[in-house]
């Protein structure tokens, strides 16, 4: 059951630029807290793609803007085995779209809620996927702040993927990231101690950390440490300081020293539901509803402030345009040596920001 069947042939105009008539609308298969996820097909090449879509308006009244635009921004300097790698960005007048690596075996915390017994062997490999990801991430200075099951993605091989970066932050040097950001049941004691007046800052030891919870909740089913979302940070540090963490006499002494089947598609098949029935403007109906815009001349009938619409504006002005084929094709061109300096010098300076605006702390 596919959201849009189309064969017209894809419209690319003088730019060239990679744009949503480029791809076949499959199904959807989630949401998550930007936006929502639908598997698509590049009408040319023929291949899968995961492409999130997150809508202008709810971004810019949620002040959600600067973790998407800081996501793609980290994004799209990143190529790793056991990352989820963007290919294209681009937008509309609706939507910010980012298309990336379909992986289709669901991410852990799915897995963990069918009940599924993740083996010791099992649990070493994904550490090693993820330990392997995490030492290229600081290669690139990048803190990634959310590891958890949740952000961690199976591909058809059951090799790990690590995904979501809109609330990561870049640290430059021997700079510490400051701002306090993370689920809370992952993060580590470091980064509660700004609610006791003493906060120097943290880095990269930090995932270290959520990596270790999230290999223990894989194994045992349940996290080391008793916390929710709700939990005050002063009762967190109490128990990081006086709760014995404990270890099941059946676990080998190597996984102990190490923490001191997809086939198909894993997802919840009510996304489809919702995306074809429940809302209110379905990503299979775009083409008609803009073409519907134009006609009207860009009234949708709803009526918006001028501070709301100098911000909508200011998220198509600031948004970034990517396209991952034709990065690695200028980067063996000879030709483009000064588009490459012209790339890295704005990484550079995309960089000197130290950290995103704080998150809200997720539930968990």
């Amino acid at each position: 059951m596919g959201l849009g069947q189309s064969s017209k042939s894809p419209v690319t105009g003088d730019t060239d630029e990679v744009n949503f008539d480029h791809f076949q609308i499959l199904r959807a298969i989630g949401k998550g807290s930007f936006g929502k996820v639908c598997i698509v097909q590049k009408k040319d090449s023929k291949k899968m793609f995961a492409m999130k879509y997150m809508n202008k308006l709810k971004c810019v009244e949620r002040n959600e803007v600067r973790n998407v635009l800081k996501e793609l921004q980290i994004m799209r300097n990143l190529e790793h085995p056991f990352l989820v790698n963007i290919w294209y960005s681009f937008q509309d007048e609706e939507d910010m779209f980012m298309v990336v690596d379909l992986l289709l075996g669901g991410d852990l915390r799915y897995h963990l809620q069918h009940n599924v017994h993740f083996s010791d062997g099992t649990v070493k490999l994904y550490v090693c996927e993820l330990a392997s990801a995490l030492g290229y991430l600081r290669s690139k200075r990048i803190i990634h702040r959310d590891i958890k099951p949740d952000n961690i993605l199976l591909d058809e091989h059951g090799h790990v993927h690590l995904t979501d970066f809109n609330i990561a932050a870049i640290v430059k040097d021997d700079l510490k990231a400051t701002t306090i950001a993370g689920t809370k049941p992952y993060m580590a004691p470091e980064l509660f101690e700004i609610f006791e007046g003493s906060h120097p800052g943290y880095s990269f030891a930090v995932d270290w950390w959520s990596l270790g919870v999230t290999a223990y909740e894989l194994l045992r089913g349940q996290r080391p440490y008793v916390m929710r979302s709700s939990t005050p940070a002063n009762e967190i540090l109490h128990t990081f300081r006086k709760v014995h963490l404990s270890f099941p006499p059946s676990w080998s002494s190597y996984i102990k020293s190490l923490l001191r089947k997809k086939r198909r598609l894993n997802c919840d098949p009510t996304f489809e539901l919702e995306e074809m029935i429940l809302e209110s403007k379905p990503l299979h109906k775009k083409k008609k509803r803009l073409a519907r815009k134009s006609r009207d001349q860009g009234s949708d009938g709803s009526p918006q402030n001028g501070h709301l619409q100098q911000r909508l504006d200011n998220v198509q002005r600031d948004f970034i345009i990517f396209n991952r084929e034709k990065s690695t094709k200028a980067a063996v061109d000879p030709d483009s040596t000064e588009v490459s300096k012209c790339s890295e010098k704005k990484a550079k300076e995309d960089g000197q920001n130290n950290n995103v605006e704080p998150a809200s702390f997720s539930s968990g």
